[in-house]
């Protein structure tokens, strides 16, 4: 018993120490945040032409990495550039089909039994951000608002229709390949919500079978995580 008491004693005496040793040790001040990032929206078509209608789930998914740069002491202030990917889908009821001449955009008719129809992008992107948080050296949780732009060029664009007894896919070059567009990201430690508006068309001189000229706009609205 007394050899268990002491050697308790010593464990306690010298782990007390170590614990007080570490614990007096700087914090390092030099810390960076949020150096990658994992997002899902929902995507929102704004301006659409008469009769057209947004359809089934529009998803998208954004994942990278971002080079947080501090602009002040405190590090609470910062700039942030990064490179990642993203694939989104649109779901409507405006499908497009591949002719000699090019494309061509119509709704089609009920008999022809319409199940799913989207456009899906895939881009490499370029975040830029203007970075505000409630950070400290020895703070995990904290409040978090980022204000900035997005870049990003269209590595692949697909048009898919879904009938009853067919489906239809082809690449769809209507597309624009250089998109950007407006992020707006807030929140507190584990959930921030992500908002991106697009400053530019989804289609690039696209029009409906009618001449109408199709001016989709994504809004995306969703979740995103961020890494250290």
């Amino acid at each position: 018993m007394r050899v268990l008491l002491l050697t308790s004693i010593f464990f306690v005496f010298f782990w007390g120490k170590a614990q007080t040793e570490i614990d007096s040790l700087p914090m390092d001040q030099n810390y960076l945040e949020d150096q990658f990032y994992l997002g899902i929206t929902y995507n929102f078509i704004l301006d659409k032409p008469e009769n057209v209608s947004q359809r089934n789930l529009s998803y998208g998914l954004q994942a990278g990495f971002v080079k947080d740069i501090p602009l002040n002491q405190n590090r609470t202030f910062a700039f942030g550039i990064g490179l990642g990917y993203g694939v989104n889908s649109y779901y409507s009821n405006l499908k497009a089909e591949e002719t000699l001449d090019g494309f061509t955009y119509r709704i089609p008719i009920e008999e022809e039994n319409l199940r799913r129809n989207k456009i899906e992008t895939h881009l490499v992107e370029m975040p830029i951000e203007f970075r505000w948080r409630s950070s400290t050296a020895d703070s995990y949780k904290f409040w978090r608002l980022y204000v900035g732009a997005k870049l990003g060029y269209v590595v692949g664009a697909r048009s898919k229709a879904v009938f009853e007894e067919y489906s239809d896919s082809f690449y769809n070059r209507d597309v624009t390949a250089f998109q950007y567009g407006l992020t707006f990201n807030f929140g507190f430690n584990t959930f921030n919500m992500h908002f991106y508006y697009a400053l530019n068309n989804l289609f690039e001189g696209a029009q409906t079978e009618t001449g109408e000229a199709i001016n989709f706009k994504p809004l995306r609205v969703g979740l995103i995580f961020y890494i250290l």
